[in-house]
Formats: structure tokens, sequence, C-alpha cells
């Protein structure tokens, strides 16, 4: 992400010796408490010095529902998952597809899945509902888009008028936020325009590719569609809701804000492109032991994606519904949330 995207991010240091005491505290290796062996103890009533010995992160495994091959879910999932283990060699998050950001907070209430992927236009109901579900940490900012050929005659959510559009998969909070951008337009998102939608995000291109259909709604800088699409030997050119439309979805208080596509974000893009989006997040299933999210936050603050540090959820949603494993490592970094 780049531009008006970017927020002030936080990253704890990684202690440089076992036992330093760092932005979570005295540590060993990977974050984990150090107890005192009786050894240990027996010599530093003798005064003598001892190094704490180095101990083996106890191996830890989750589930994590993504979303259909070919969207921006499925590849957060494995930065995220490998970044994880990078930062916490011993902490394994498996991905597992599912339909999107519906399906997943259905499996995170059942207890099927530790951690779930899911758009803001699913998440705040979500939270809002109640029944445990928490929010572990952000995800990014989604700007939503449509996307059309460069030569297409269609340049705004007005001449969508009779076309076909691919709104996105059937469960995803990204068809969701289409659906409203059209609405918000002045555009029935049912009868003025021919819906499609998808069982696997990443057709979306092809059906714009091959003329099965006129436009495509997506959401993300980094989207593979838009990537795929503005990769294309003739171009594409992107835009968003109407003004009327930005004005009426970003409201006080809505799950969608006013965001600015910087000029240059895809290639052939001249000037800045006004839009909606929501912040994606990770949720966590009720239940969810507290030291798990814990150790889960606490390597994610060690990596470098920058736009899930846990931070960034000041200001997005409210405490209450923050894990209390992820409110225990921004306390310790002298974070509070509000």
């Amino acid at each position: 992400m780049s531009g008006p995207f970017l927020m002030e991010f936080y990253s704890p240091a990684c202690p440089a010796t076992a036992g330093a005491a760092g932005p979570f505290g005295a540590t060993g290796r990977r974050g984990l408490p150090l107890r005192p062996t009786r050894r240990a103890a027996l010599l530093a009533g003798l005064g003598l010095i001892l190094a704490p010995p180095a101990r083996a992160a106890e191996a830890l495994r989750l589930v994590l529902a993504t979303a259909t091959p070919g969207g921006g879910f499925p590849a957060f999932g494995e930065t995220f998952a490998g970044a994880i283990a990078a930062a916490d060699p011993a902490l394994t998050v498996e991905r597992r597809a599912t339909g999107g950001s519906s399906e997943n907070v259905g499996l995170l209430r059942a207890g099927r899945v530790d951690l779930g992927l899911v758009q803001g236009e699913y998440a705040y109901p979500a939270l809002a509902e109640g029944g445990g579900l928490t929010v572990l940490a952000p995800m990014y900012p989604t700007p939503g888009l449509f996307v059309v050929p460069a030569g297409s005659a269609i340049g705004s959510v007005a001449d969508l008028r009779g076309r076909r559009v691919v709104l996105g998969t059937h469960k995803s909070g990204l068809t969701v936020m289409g659906r409203s951008a059209l609405g918000a337009s002045g555009l029935d998102p049912e009868r003025d325009i021919s819906p499609i939608l998808l069982d696997r995000a990443g057709d979306g291109p092809t059906l714009v590719r091959e003329g099965r259909a006129d436009a495509l709604w997506g959401g993300g800088l980094d989207w593979p569609g838009f990537r795929a699409l503005a990769s294309d030997p003739g171009g594409a050119r992107f835009f968003g809701p109407s003004e009327a439309g930005i004005a009426r979805l970003a409201q006080p208080g809505a799950a969608t804000r006013r965001l600015t596509v910087p000029a240059g974000s895809f290639a052939g893009q001249a000037e800045p492109i006004e839009t909606v989006g929501s912040w994606s997040f990770v949720l966590a299933r009720p239940g969810l032991d507290e030291e798990m999210a814990y150790r889960v936050v606490s390597a994610l603050a060690r990596t470098d994606l920058t736009t899930a540090r846990p931070r960034n959820l000041v200001g997005l949603v409210p405490a209450d519904r923050v894990n209390p494993g992820t409110v225990r490592v921004l306390r310790e970094a002298g974070v509070t949330l509000r």
C-alpha cells in the first residue's frame, strides 16, 4: 500500500538476546517468558551469574480460513502464514480455502477454524451481534473500484446501466460493497445491470478479456484481478462510485470510508481516483485461548506486514471487540485502544 492508505505503523523490536527486556517484557527466544530452573535459582542464591538456557518454543498450530483461489484473501493468507512462521518457527498457520467472508464468519462461530479473514462489510455486523467473535488483527484497507478494458466506452458507474458486471463471489464482502457502490450511485444492482457472481474470484479477469463481462468490481491496490487486467497489452481503466454515492457510503459510523487511490497506482493511471473502501480483519473464534492469540500477535508485531500491525486497530473497532491477547500486546507496547 502507498500514499493515503499508509497509517502510522508500529514495529516492536525483537529482543536481541534471551532474557532481554523488550517491549513485551522479560522474554526468552520467540518472545516466550522465561522460568528459572531450580539449578538457576540455587546458583543465583550463591551469587553466581548464570545465563538462562535457550528453550525451544512450544509447537502451536492454528487454522486460518481465507477464500476462493485467485482473490486477495488467499494471497494475504499465504503472506500472513509465512511471516508468522518466520517470526516464530514453532507457530504454524494452516490455510483453508473457503467461500469468503460470509462463510468464514460461520466457520468461526462454529469453532471449525481458529482464525478467519473477513471483509469489513461482514466483520462489523458480526462483531455487533456478539457471540464471542473478536478482532485479532487488521489486514489492510480495501479501496473498491470498477475496472474495464482501456478501450471500453464505459467511464463511470452511470455507463454500467444495462451492462454485464462481475461483482465477485457469492459470499464475498467485496460483492456486498460492490452492490452498495452501485445502489448509492443510483443503479439497482439486480435490475439496472446484469450481475455476474463467481464460484472462483480468479475467473473475473478472464470473463472481461473474453468479452463475456463488460466490467469487473474488486478491491485493493494489489488485488490479483486488478493486477491481471492492468497488465494486459491494451491496459485497463479504473473508476469508483459517483461523488454522490461516495458521500452516501462514507457517512460517519459507516463501515466504508472515503479513500483516494493515488495517481500511478496502476499502469496508465494519470489521475487519482476517489472511491470508498473498508478495512478487512483477521477475526478469532469464540474462546480462542488468550495465550495463543497473544503469541500470534506478538509474532505479527515483529513482521514487516505494516498494514497488519496491531496498532492500526486504534480507531477502527471498539476496544471491547478486540481479542484480549491483542489488547495485551498493545498495552505492553504503550498503546491504548478507544
